[in-house]
């Protein structure tokens, strides 16, 4: 009987416990799951309180269906804050060990943001990356830190993939947006899915674009978009913080 007994909780162990892949470590991997748990929408950043404008630029017809909200997010991606964010990620990430280059981007990053409440949005956001990515022991950065500085310095620290870094915030930004305009217009479930999957290519063309983007390429001309972050601060109805 004891022996069994024995044999049972070797073969409940070897189950639960699988052998590394072959070839190497978990280093890879377990690389992804740091990123897909920091970008996750679970991840107590705050992000779904933001609409990046949306909720102004939804009140005044620029977005009425999935298509006008398609052509907006690749906008904004490619001419405003997604590339922005991806340039100043990839300057973080390699300035990872770097506390006073890190401190410059981290300024940079809060000069450049064109309204108030462009400025309270990243900020606020990445403040609240760093708090909730203690356990991953994240480099010393300002009190306050915009996010795309705070997930580029964590993920350079911890040896992330650059590009795979940009790739996945570049994402996470998207995906948060179609979220926020699924509420608003509203828009279903699906018709989001369709935005998110046509906006792939978009999301991999600024990635790989900021690749070579030093900070003085930072600024952008998606005018709409902040004009509408500008006005979103007197809109009289408002379920977003911006």
């Amino acid at each position: 009987m004891p022996a069994a007994i024995t044999i049972i909780m070797t073969t409940t162990s070897d189950r639960s416990t699988p052998p590394p892949p072959a070839g190497g470590g978990w280093g890879e991997g377990e690389h992804l799951l740091r990123l897909l748990a920091w970008l996750s929408p679970m991840f107590p950043t705050g992000a779904y309180a933001y609409s990046h404008a949306l909720e102004w630029a939804v009140e005044h017809g620029d977005i009425t269906d999935g298509e006008t909200l398609s052509v907006w997010l690749a906008d904004v991606l490619t001419h405003g804050s997604g590339r922005n964010d991806a340039i100043l990620l990839r300057h973080a990430h390699r300035a990872n060990s770097d506390t006073g280059a890190l401190q410059d981007i981290a300024e940079l990053a809060a000069a450049i943001a064109s309204s108030r409440e462009r400025q309270s949005e990243t900020l606020d956001q990445g403040t609240a990356f760093i708090t909730a990515a203690v356990p991953w022991h994240p480099p010393e950065l300002p009190a306050r830190v915009a996010l795309p500085v705070a997930v580029g310095a964590l993920a350079g620290r911890h040896g992330i993939a650059e590009d795979a870094s940009v790739a996945a915030y570049l994402q996470a930004f998207t995906t948060n947006l179609i979220s926020a305009a699924v509420r608003l217009v509203p828009l279903g479930q699906t018709t989001g899915l369709r935005v998110l999957a046509a906006l792939e290519a978009t999301i991999l063309r600024v990635a790989e674009a900021s690749r070579t983007g030093t900070l003085d390429d930072l600024g952008g001309c998606a005018f709409r978009s902040d004009l509408a972050a500008m006005l979103h601060e007197t809109q009289y109805t408002r379920l977003f913080r911006t």
